[in-house]
């Protein structure tokens, strides 16, 4: 098998400890193998991951052991679910970190997810897995993920997050939630950068952010270090017209601004819509930890590139990987199902020589070993 990317892949998988008994019939490195290369290439679910494997034996026998033939999708389902997510994880991020450059403030944004038919019982949702991902904007890769214990956990999944990723020299984005003094800290001790949406759940803050907008506007700025920049885009009837006002003086804001650690600017971004003659405006606010090194652009940057979390990974593994109708309910099983399809869609992001969607990029790889292994090599 070619690749020197394949099988590097292949040796993070190799590491992984075996959650079997020790004579169990079928290797591990070959079901976590061929678990990877049907998800690639469209399997969506264990029964379909065997009839991958049924239908590539004898491609898979060149490279595999395979001594008891193909596994079944009850054996890809029961290793799967009791395999340890956090070593699967670790392997995960340590190969991950080997492609990506945080260098040179490269946004990361963390947004959460739940797989909507996780649930063991159809009659209760509360086992729903709920994931956390770190995602960076520049090249669309998953860069970390993990589990917590439902939606209205997220915060400590935010925080178990960042304690385990490599982030120096980057720019971290959180939605409102995140707005917390511990997760501004815990991404300083990562040698990160913050920036933070501000809403009622910080009600102090956000009503004293609300004031000092409204009385530098009101005095055009004078005295005060500032800087702005706008962007407007639109089509189909759609204007959309973004500005941002940056404050680079944290003091406005008064004694509260020693309460977060770091904080070295102020932001305000005026969101204004034109669809079809009707015009909308809203205004958001977030506190940050960049200096005046930074210009407005490039938080205006940052704070439109969060969403491309929603963009380019919620809704490609739900377009393309069909997330929200797995139903994958045992054990480790969805989490670890949900990994492989974060490793599938960071390679697929990443070969860039068909100018293809990913749905399509799967099917090829089906039909195409050699464009498969190219993918993985990507």
């Amino acid at each position: 098998m070619d690749g020197q990317a394949t099988a590097e892949i292949l040796r993070v998988l190799e590491k992984l400890p075996d959650p079997r008994r020790a004579n169990a019939c079928h290797k591990l490195i070959d079901i976590l193998t061929i678990a990877l290369f049907a998800v690639v290439c469209g399997a969506d679910g264990w029964k379909q991951v065997e009839a991958y494997g049924k239908a590539k034996v004898a491609w898979l026998k060149t490279f595999l052991e395979l001594p008891h033939g193909i596994p079944s999708h009850d054996t890809f389902g029961h290793v799967f679910a009791k395999l340890d997510p956090d070593a699967f994880e670790d392997a995960f991020r340590r190969w991950i970190a080997t492609l990506v450059d945080l260098s040179g403030g490269k946004l990361v944004a963390l947004d959460g997810k739940s797989l909507r038919r996780s649930f063991e019982r159809g009659w209760d949702k509360i086992g729903m897995a709920h994931m956390v991902s770190a995602f960076v904007e520049a090249n669309h890769l998953v860069f970390g993920q993990v589990k917590t214990d439902g939606k209205g956990h997220e915060l400590s999944g935010i925080e178990q997050l960042l304690k385990s990723l490599f982030l120096k020299g980057a720019v971290v984005t959180i939605d409102a939630l995140g707005c917390q003094k511990s997760i501004a800290q815990a991404i300083l001790d990562a040698e990160a950068d913050y920036c933070l949406q501000v809403k009622d759940n910080q009600p102090t803050l956000l009503a004293k952010l609300q004031t000092v907008w409204a009385e530098a506007q009101l005095e055009h700025f004078a005295g005060m270090i500032s800087d702005t920049a706008q962007s407007v885009d639109g089509g189909h009837g759609r204007i959309e017209t973004r500005k941002v006002w940056v404050l680079w003086h944290p003091a406005h804001l008064g004694p509260i601004a020693k309460d977060w650690p770091g904080l070295r600017s102020l932001v305000m971004v005026e969101r204004t819509r034109e669809v079809n003659g009707k015009v909308t405006t809203e205004r958001h606010y977030y506190i940050s930890s960049l200096d005046a090194r930074r210009s407005a652009a490039q938080f205006l940057h940052y704070t439109r590139g969060h969403w491309s979390v929603e963009n380019n990974l919620h809704w490609q593994l739900d377009v393309s990987f069909h997330e929200d109708q797995r139903r994958i309910r045992t054990g480790h099983g969805a989490e670890n199902f949900s990994r492989l399809c974060r490793i599938a869609l960071n390679q697929l992001k990443r070969e860039a020589t068909r100018p293809v969607g990913i749905a399509t990029k799967r099917t090829i790889c089906g039909w195409d070993n050699e464009y498969l292994l190219k993918v993985l090599a990507a």
